[in-house]
């Protein structure tokens, strides 16, 4: 059986191993731990092989990695095609500013934005998630690897089952998911930090 290295596979891609080891612990690929390099289910499903050399963990993969559309999407993310999500964002213009420069499709997440801008969490706007299907997040907070979700406009019909449709996907993947609603908005000084701790960050 063929196998391939992060470093032969970053030969391939003009990346480093880091950035490999990287691009595949943000899929949830692997996980860093104390000894290196850990595979996880999700990993072994698309062909991960973990390697104990010496109590030192590392994982090679299958050829078929460098086929693989969630790692490739996280390499070199494509535009996203799927109709729905490109209905919902022509429909919803981000229009309104945050503190840190982002343009943002709804007041709600300003304040959401503002209230991780303020409290010096970095995260991202409307980053695509590395999964198969077309997916963009709300919010994305690379510490944790938590995706953040507002759901905002309950009368809407292809907004509900867009959501549902979402909420699916970040369950099959096993993905960090925090979801806020307009009843949470008001409250999110004491609804976020609780969230965030789950995944580990703390703030105080």
């Amino acid at each position: 059986m063929d196998t391939l290295t992060p470093t032969q596979i970053g030969e391939k891609l003009s990346k480093t191993a880091k950035e490999i080891n990287e691009f595949l612990s943000e899929i949830n690929f692997i996980k860093k731990c104390n000894s290196g390099w850990e595979l996880t289910d999700l990993g072994k499903k698309n062909g991960g092989i973990q390697n104990n050399y010496k109590g030192n963990l590392s994982v090679y993969w299958k050829t078929e990695i460098l086929n693989n559309k969630i790692f490739k999407n996280a390499v070199e993310p494509q535009e996203v095609k799927d109709k729905d999500e490109t209905d919902f964002r022509n429909k919803f213009k981000a229009e309104y500013r945050t503190n840190d420069g982002h343009y943002v499709r709804s007041r709600a997440e300003v304040i959401i934005s503002n209230w991780l801008f303020g409290e010096c969490i970095a995260h991202a706007y409307e980053k695509r998630v590395p999964i198969e299907e077309d997916v963009y997040c709300d919010f994305y907070i690379p510490k944790g690897k938590i995706y953040i979700e507002f759901w905002g406009y309950e009368d809407d019909e292809k907004y509900l089952a867009r959501k549902q449709k979402k909420r699916e996907l970040y369950k099959k993947y096993n993905l960090n998911l925090i979801e806020i609603d307009n009843s949470k908005i008001n409250n999110i000084d004491d609804f976020l930090p609780r969230e965030l701790l789950k995944f580990g960050i703390n703030l105080n």
